[in-house]
């Protein structure tokens, strides 16, 4: 491409071979069009008109939820590349997923308008983050949801609490999932490593239980099941929710638990194959 623009003096094979085997060890993975106009010696309109005929178009870059050094995206490749492994052997009827979100009192939706060139569009103020909130813990397999509990108003997760919350679930895992017991089946816990989770008290009784602990790497929100899938529905649906009180919250949640179907847990599987296929690096949805 760069022979038929400029012609075959303009640049040599070797020096196309440098920037191929730069390009292919992401050593100059990213060069603005002022970078690249002066590294070929054109001018910044010609690189733009070539990118276009290329097909190409432009996209803004999108966010992640931390830098990732080295280490995290090697935890990040290894941990699921065995989840894969061990997926091909059948092990997701045994996974339970615990987590929390705080359900706020107030849920405005960001309103879209139609205005002239110079108008200002409708704005809507974000939700206040130390306004009324309360915390919801939840626990789901592949069918639905096992248990849940929507916390007093100013309570939060500690190692002692959590505990409580597990033998609750192991109550609520007997009644509800006869079948384990049966089958002999052990429970694989998938939680991330929040300090109330990884606590000693708490480590203590899962040893008790025999229970197996599904391995998460840190700062992957991306291929937590319930930031990637369950929570982001909760959010959706809270828009336009106003709740006065502890009951109304616990109302809705109650009925909106009830109305959830049996398709939770399709993409996780998908979503380590994604990892995978990055190299351990946060994918594009």
């Amino acid at each position: 491409m760069i022979v038929e623009t400029y012609g075959e003096r303009y640049i040599s094979e070797r020096t196309c071979r440098e920037w191929f085997h730069k390009f292919k060890n992401d050593a100059d993975s990213c060069r603005t069009q002022r970078e690249l106009a002066n590294l070929l010696g054109v001018t910044q309109h010609a690189i733009s008109h070539r990118l276009k005929c290329l097909g190409m178009i432009q996209k803004l870059g999108h966010w992640v939820p931390y830098e990732l050094k080295p280490r995290d995206i090697e935890r990040r490749l290894f941990t699921c590349e065995q989840l894969q492994q061990q997926n091909r052997k059948g092990f997701l009827h045994r996974i339970v997923i615990g987590d929390e979100k705080w359900i706020h009192y107030e849920n405005p939706k960001r309103k879209k308008s139609w205005e002239l060139p110079g108008h200002s569009s409708t704005s809507t103020a974000k939700p206040n983050i130390h306004g009324s909130k309360l915390m919801l813990c939840i626990w789901w397999d592949k069918l639905d949801v096992v248990c849940y509990e929507l916390l007093q108003p100013g309570e939060t997760i500690t190692g002692a609490l959590y505990r409580t919350q597990l033998i609750r679930l192991s109550r609520a895992l007997k009644e509800k999932r006869p079948q384990y017991s049966e089958r002999h089946d052990k429970i694989i816990l998938l939680h991330d490593n929040a300090r109330p989770h990884v606590s000693k008290v708490v480590k203590t009784y899962l040893e008790t239980l025999k229970s197996d602990i599904l391995p998460h790497p840190p700062y992957s929100p991306d291929i937590a099941p319930s930031d990637f899938y369950l929570f982001r529905v909760t959010t959706h649906d809270l828009t336009e929710q106003h709740f006065r009180s502890y009951a109304e919250a616990k109302n809705w949640i109650d009925s909106w638990i009830v109305s959830k179907d049996e398709q939770f847990f399709q993409k996780l599987p998908q979503k380590w194959q994604k990892v995978v296929a990055s190299d351990g690096k946060y994918f594009e949805e």
